[in-house]
């Protein structure tokens, strides 16, 4: 999916390195919630930390968090606010590494508990850090404190308004015209707020708002300060895809205005979307302990967390073009190998380098293979397609080459405007552009030419060897593991 506008002025902004004088650079977490030292790294405004539940995405949050003092001491936060010794569990020879920046100099810090206290925190820099978890947010009248607000006799108290900014990215971010809001007092207790919206001449409280509602107005409710941290506990609770994306365009552009670094943890593809790979970290379980992956794409974070299948292997791929040719490669060499697999794309050749790493280390659950796309160099732990080109390249020059065997007939076209079509495709620069010039042209879909085009590349062009070589790993795999 392209990137908003939104996305793309931050990412240029982002790469002129010449903003974001304060920036967190990468932090260790070691000896806390089961983290034995991995490294997460930073490398963009906006970073969405996702990941299964218990895998660590809050700690992440925290250790954030813990890494910087505040200048107001009311509002100074510590590692043991986070992570505090319980009568269940003793936190001990722990420490948080990081990395920050300010002014182009980087120093490396930590806060660490050796025994039963935490040291360090004097000399940690000095930064604004905003807070919010909106995976605790409930209906007001749920809170705690709450209900006394509506007793009998309670007036409405002071009432901070929303400026005019504000106002329009509730209204951009709902979808709805907001005539006023803002965050309301009572007179029964001036500590707890309430949000107040008003929308067509109806003025309505959080005793009567959706908690989607209740999430954005308190997460728009703080001035974020300029050069600060903002954390964000579950982004997408209780809001609907379109306002989810229209959330995270939002704060792609406080992030830029406002040189912010912000940090949020999700289960939504539709975040994960928004985002380009830097911005995107996966956070994964398996039998050798934590693993942080950065560059996931939405689809391999959503096949990870949500699986109704019960394969015996795994196999990743760069992309879901990748997944296709892999797919139809084993169908042509062993159809039932297939059924006992799940085919995964994870994005960028950097992430399968790191997944292949860990396959070689066997820190998956079950088996599993990584390929890389064939314009691609050997790295350790993957299997390179052959062909020692991209796979559009590979494909369409090979069938080109055999006179385009059984395509029409697999797409239900006529022969010559199916030749004409993947001719006139190949005279564009771009390969990647191929598929879907000449799936233009012959009125279907790019993935069902992709598909017909690797099939019978699968079963005319590649060579017993070829298809060897991405088949025969499936099979020992499922084999050793049997």
């Amino acid at each position: 999916m392209a990137l908003s506008s939104e996305a793309r002025k931050l990412q240029n902004k982002w790469r002129t390195g010449t903003g974001w004088p304060k920036r967190l650079e990468w932090l260790e977490i070691l000896g806390i919630r089961g983290w034995t030292g991995q490294r997460v790294d930073l490398n963009y405004p906006v970073v969405a930390v996702v990941g299964e539940n218990g895998s660590g995405k809050s700690t992440v949050l925290q250790a954030v968090a813990a890494s910087y003092r505040a200048s107001d001491k009311k509002k100074e936060r510590y590692a043991s606010d986070f992570f505090p010794d319980t009568p269940f569990e003793k936190i001990r020879a722990a420490a948080i590494r990081f990395s920050y920046r300010e002014g182009g100099v980087s120093q490396v810090r930590a806060v660490r508990k050796p025994t039963d206290r935490w040291r360090g925190n004097p000399q940690r820099p000095e930064r604004r850090v905003e807070y919010i978890d909106l995976s605790r947010i409930q209906p007001v009248s749920a809170r705690v404190g709450y209900p006394k607000l509506i007793k009998a006799g309670v007036t409405e108290g002071a009432h901070i308004p929303f400026d005019s900014d504000k106002l329009e990215r509730l209204t951009n971010i709902i979808g709805k015209k907001y005539v006023t809001a803002g965050l309301s007092v009572t007179s029964a207790d001036d500590k707890r707020k309430i949000p107040v919206l008003e929308i067509g001449g109806n003025r309505y409280s959080g005793f009567h708002q959706g908690v989607g509602e209740i999430a954005v107005a308190e997460l728009l409710a703080p001035d974020y300060p300029k050069y600060g941290v903002v954390l964000i506990d579950e982004v997408e609770t209780s809001l609907h895809p379109r306002a989810q994306r229209r959330l995270i365009r939002d704060l792609c552009r406080i992030a830029r205005d406002k040189e912010l670094q912000i940090v949020l943890t999700t289960h939504s593809p539709y975040v994960l979307g928004e985002l380009p790979p830097e911005g995107r970290i996966y956070l994964m379980e398996g039998v050798g302990g934590k693993s942080v992956v950065t560059g996931v794409s939405p689809d391999f974070a959503m096949t990870r967390m949500d699986e109704e299948q019960h394969p015996e292997c795994d196999i990743y791929v760069e992309d879901v073009r990748a997944a296709a040719l892999v797919g139809e490669m084993i169908v042509a060499s062993d159809r039932d190998l297939l059924s006992r697999a799940k085919i995964i794309p994870y994005g960028s050749a950097s992430v399968g380098n790191a997944l292949g790493l860990m396959a070689s280390q066997k820190r998956f659950p079950r088996p599993s293979i990584v390929y890389l796309d064939g314009d691609q160099a050997p790295s350790t732990g993957c299997v390179v397609i052959p062909g020692d080109d991209a796979p559009e390249r590979v494909i369409f020059h090979d069938l080109q080459d055999k006179g385009w065997p059984n395509i029409s007939s697999r797409i239900g076209r006529g022969s010559s405007e199916t030749i004409d079509a993947l001719e006139k495709a190949m005279t564009l620069s771009d390969h990647h552009d191929w598929v879907n010039e000449a799936a233009d042209r012959l009125f279907i879909g790019g993935t069902i030419l992709w598909q017909a085009l690797c099939a019978a590349w699968a079963t005319n062009s590649a060579s017993e060897k070829s298809l060897g070589t991405v088949v025969n790993p499936v099979r020992e795999a499922l084999e050793a593991a049997a």
